[in-house]
């Protein structure tokens, strides 16, 4: 009996000897993901705040579907439109988030405006001059 223990205290001890350094090392790495899931936790707060700043400067200029559907943006309808805001076709490309090649395309009758451009050229109607300059001078802030 003697030798049995004699021999489960060795193995013990041997165990102990091969599993301590990893136990320390199991230790540092939970500390460590434990850090970096803090950390992912603060930049993921941190993303969402930004892009509700985002949200919040960007131009809303949509309309509902039912406006959209009961609305009629004929080429002379968007060239009188964009003349009444007093803006270039540029200036119209820059809100719509297109180029001012399909702003020209759209007033000379080559194309028509996709559904989600004609929202917001049907949300243009609504605003004045005023509004439009600030809407620009927002878009081009968040573009530099």
């Amino acid at each position: 009996m003697t030798v049995k223990s004699e021999i489960t205290r060795l193995a013990l001890r041997e165990v102990r000897k091969a599993t301590n350094p990893l136990r320390h090392d199991v230790r540092v790495l939970k500390g460590t993901l434990s850090q970096i899931r803090k950390s992912v936790i603060a930049l993921e707060r941190l993303a969402a705040q930004a892009e509700k700043r985002i949200q919040k400067e960007k131009p809303q200029l949509q309309a509902s579907p039912e406006e959209v559907k009961a609305s009629r943006l004929s080429p002379r309808l968007i060239k009188t439109l964009r003349k009444h805001l007093g803006i270039s076709q540029k200036e119209l490309a820059t809100l719509a988030g297109v180029t001012s090649g399909a702003v020209a395309q759209w007033e000379s009758g080559h194309f028509k405006p996709m559904e989600t451009k004609k929202a917001i050229l049907v949300g243009l109607r609504k605003l004045g001059r005023r509004e439009v300059k600030e809407l620009l001078d927002k878009e081009t802030d968040l573009n530099s």
